[in-house]
């Protein structure tokens, strides 16, 4: 019998967060460190949602409009709410699931918490 794989067996642990009042700089400095390409923005309160924000937002919000990382704030071109990936779901329908959405990683959620991002990388190394 095939042993299905799922969400959270190709997560990556590389999750970050950071406050959306941050400026793209402080998010692009700490991508950079980090080696990630997407933090999530961090819930204001508990009835709040969480964002993400992603390398493409930046080039599209910053570079795209000729602005300078220290001009914009995160809140400015994150996205949010964040889509998640339930931690169980079958690894061959998460490439569906992006594309259908356009977009190319999102956090995994296990239990009403993130527990890894998974990436189209993470995906095509699966395979």
């Amino acid at each position: 019998m095939e042993t299905i794989k799922t969400a959270k067996d190709i997560a990556s642990n590389d999750l970050f967060y950071i406050d959306g009042l941050a400026s793209v700089k402080d998010a692009l400095d700490i991508m950079k460190s980090k080696g990630v390409g997407a933090l999530i923005i961090q819930k204001r309160n508990e009835a709040d949602a969480n964002g993400i924000i992603t390398i493409t937002d930046i080039m599209d919000g910053v570079v795209v409009q000729n602005k300078t990382l220290e001009e914009v704030s995160i809140y400015e071109i994150m996205t949010k709410p964040v889509v998640s990936i339930p931690s169980h779901l079958n690894i061959k329908y998460i490439p569906r699931l992006l594309n259908r959405l356009h977009i190319r990683q999102a956090p995994v959620e296990e239990n009403g918490k993130y527990i890894g991002m998974i990436d189209f990388r993470q995906l095509l190394f699966s395979i």
